[in-house]
């Protein structure tokens, strides 16, 4: 079977890029793909550290809102969509050990046991079709490429071992839209809703707005644009490399579960 690049994967619906997804047909980030659904961050743990974890995302809901979690040893987000598994349908996974990042993997099959449970946190890139369709142009997905993040000085709540600090997504955006991009994105709580910081990046902790901790380099903003910051869902990643425990499962970042669940109904 044929790998399908980005292009083609735009014109899939939610169920068709998923199935490429666990085909492994499909390998890239997932900005831009499945307009109108709602993507989510993934974050698999032991049983031992999921009610922590739990309480972490409702004591942190701007970074961590939750809209999905499995039983325990059940792989399957039930109430987010047809058929989803959580073993093969995110193109990229990280496997953490110790807080460490020793793996990218296209399936994780062979991590599974019967002790896990998943977490799906809501994503910015669910509000960005909202924003193209007003007009306005988001740079990544432009140019095919992975929406910048950062770690901050933005301290968050702390739930047992998870603490750290609040990481941030960035797009750039001219100065007489910013009211429009802060509106628009108001409506999507589940999705980390209005952003965090607009302006100086040095002001929450980001020395070089050019050398991002994931994702693409931006380019520099103009005169007439300013930097816009969202609370982004790679916060727990950065809470369980702090943590250092055992063993973690993620999405990698810009690499999401693309659900069934339509953005319009989920709204504020």
């Amino acid at each position: 079977m044929k790998i399908v690049d980005f292009n083609i994967a735009r014109k899939l619906d939610s169920r068709e890029i998923r199935k490429k997804i666990r085909l492994e047909l499909y390998n890239s980030h997932t900005s831009g793909l499945a307009a109108n659904k709602l993507q989510a961050n993934i974050v698999i743990l032991t049983d031992e550290y999921a009610n922590d974890f739990y309480k972490f995302c409702k004591l942190n809901p701007k970074a961590c809102p939750l809209v999905g979690k499995t039983k325990l040893n059940h792989p399957y987000f039930e109430m987010l969509g047809d058929d989803i598994d959580i073993r093969s349908d995110v193109p990229l996974y990280n496997i953490y050990r110790n807080g460490n990042l020793v793996s990218n993997v296209r399936n994780i099959k062979e991590y599974w046991n019967n002790n896990f449970i998943a977490f799906a946190i809501g994503c910015s890139f669910s509000f960005e079709d909202a924003l193209i369709n007003t007009g306005l142009e988001i740079d990544h997905i432009t140019n095919n490429k992975v929406v910048p993040m950062y770690r901050t000085n933005i301290k968050n709540k702390k739930s047992g071992p998870f603490k750290s600090e609040m990481v941030v997504s960035m797009r750039i955006f001219s100065k007489k839209d910013i009211k429009k991009v802060i509106d628009v994105s108001g409506n999507f709580s589940f999705a980390h809703g209005t952003p965090v910081h607009i302006g100086n990046p040095i002001e929450i902790g980001i020395n070089n707005i050019l050398d991002p901790d994931w994702g693409d380099s931006p380019r520099k903003k103009n005169n007439n644009e300013e930097y816009v910051f969202w609370a982004c869902g790679v916060t727990p990643q950065n809470a369980i490399i702090e943590a250092k425990i055992p063993f973690c499962i993620t999405h990698t970042p810009g690499h999401m579960l693309i659900t069934d669940i339509s953005e319009n109904s989920l709204h504020n």
